[in-house]
């Protein structure tokens, strides 16, 4: 979210259009002014798609789907969702985990079912671009990482955003490097939170390390495919190819920090670079701590 990014432009006015959306890239992109003729009926929605590409029927099929994988396979035990706000819009920070991490459908399901709140999840820009998986994303929640869209979605539409500062340093990890938080970024997430004048919310998730652990890390493949990381995982060992998608049954224990707020005047344009780092380092630190006391409390991998 940091940065190469493009720049938005807002071509809506120019063109008489109205309704700009975000497209993968975060370049607003007009949409055509409706037909009066072919209009529907007002107060009418002909589909329940939002401008973010989220389907509350697909979302909900998704969540019947997942439910048993996170109520018997998971077995997610959470801890302090009152810290989550129950309306207006925060920033929910974790830690990123697993070679196909698993976290971000965990939270997002968790959140959802016991607050009733939807979630957006930012994410990659390479999400939106593979065939199938792009448009299941999207209508999941997923939306591209964006300065803006996150932006948007927080100040505007005041809704709960999920993001992993991490990135693909975190997912990418070597079992061996299990639970030690890489560097958030440059703190965009911070200046994000202060423009939209809403809390961030840390979350700190235990059993996402174990259950898709990385053993081996093919850099060269990476360079020639794209993809950010080729892992071969203790998965991939244990059931061959099915190890592609075959999580093992790792406990998953949640556990939702006390909100941060940050005393500045929100809408800025740019905000003191030195404070953002020092509240991102902060944030860091609460969720690391946090790992290091849920890991000590822990009794075992399978069963927490």
């Amino acid at each position: 979210m940091d940065e190469g990014y493009e720049p938005t432009i807002d071509v809506a006015s120019r063109l008489g259009r109205t309704g700009p959306v975000p497209t993968d890239a975060g370049v607003l992109v007009p949409v055509p002014r409706p037909d009066p003729e072919s209009a529907p009926e007002p107060g009418v929605r002909t589909s329940d798609v939002d401008r973010w590409g989220r389907s509350e029927r697909f979302r909900a099929i998704t969540r019947r789907l997942f439910d048993p994988i996170y109520r018997h396979w998971f077995r997610v035990e959470w801890e302090g969702l009152e810290h989550i706000p129950a309306e207006g819009g925060a920033l929910l920070v974790a830690n990123h985990a697993g070679a196909i991490p698993p976290d971000a459908p965990a939270i997002m399901h968790g959140v959802e079912t016991e607050l009733g709140r939807p979630v957006y999840g930012l994410a990659e820009n390479l999400f939106r671009t593979l065939p199938a998986v792009g448009t299941v994303w999207a209508r999941s929640g997923g939306v591209a990482a964006h300065p803006d869209n996150a932006y948007r979605l927080l100040h505007d539409d005041r809704q709960l955003v999920l993001v992993f500062p991490e990135g693909t340093k975190g997912s990418g990890k070597h079992s061996a490097d299990r639970y030690k938080l890489r560097r958030f970024g440059r703190g965009g997430f911070v200046e994000i939170a202060m423009r939209a004048g809403v809390p961030v919310v840390p979350i700190a998730f235990v059993g996402a390390e174990e259950s898709m652990p990385i053993l081996y890390k093919s850099n060269r493949l990476a360079r020639l495919t794209g993809i950010p990381y080729v892992p071969l995982t203790a998965n991939m060992l244990a059931f061959g190819p099915a190890g592609l998608l075959t999580y093992f049954p790792a406990k998953f224990r949640i556990r939702v920090l006390p909100p941060v707020t940050f005393d500045v005047q929100p809408g800025q344009e740019r905000y003191s670079r030195s404070r953002v780092m020092e509240e991102s380092e902060r944030i860091r630190a609460m969720i690391q701590d946090a790992l290091y006391d849920m890991l000590r409390a822990r009794r075992s991998v399978w069963f927490g």
